[in-house]
């Protein structure tokens, strides 16, 4: 017979994993929140330039600067927790399977889109039921720092949402 060796950290780590199963799954992904979306240095303000009316649709279109397209490389290809709310891309009678991940209700809808660093877009294999897309979420998964353009929105980010969840207030 085969004896298997787990060191010390790898035993510990499954030993409260089955003592408390949600706080191991929290610690694989550390909460992070929009303002870590930005690379240091770099202030919130600087990164929306000034904009200009679309009269024919009546809405206002920022312009962005490069400060807004910059992404925080250090977390590229981490683990993440990152609360928002929902702007459904795909949606099949079981629920939503892709999303854009947005920091405040109604951006992107309502009012002019976030700039890019400030936008998630979420894919997920368990579909988010329909009733609750007005819900804030928690969205768990590795962050990619992979720029994209929607039909919506210049996207910075791109998670495949290995847990979605209520958001808890």
């Amino acid at each position: 017979m085969k004896r298997i060796h787990l060191s010390r950290r790898t035993f510990l780590s499954l030993f409260s994993a089955a003592l408390v199963p949600g706080q191991a799954f929290a610690d694989l992904f550390p909460e992070i929140s929009w303002d870590d979306l930005i690379p240091q240095g770099v202030p919130y303000g600087e990164i929306v330039g000034p904009g200009q009316m679309d009269e024919e649709n009546d809405t206002w279109v920022p312009e962005f600067d490069e400060n807004a397209r910059k992404v925080n490389a250090q977390l590229d290809g981490k683990p993440v927790k990152l609360p928002g709310y929902i702007i459904p891309f795909d949606v099949t009678p079981e629920g939503v399977t892709s999303f854009m991940l947005v920091p405040y209700v109604g951006a992107c809808i309502h009012v002019p889109p976030p700039p890019p660093n400030q936008l998630v877009f979420v894919t997920t294999e368990t579909p988010w039921p329909n009733e609750s897309l007005w819900d804030a979420v928690w969205v768990s998964g590795h962050l990619s720092a992979k720029a994209m353009s929607t039909q919506i929105a210049d996207v910075g980010y791109q998670i495949a949402a290995e847990n979605i969840e209520i958001y808890k207030w």
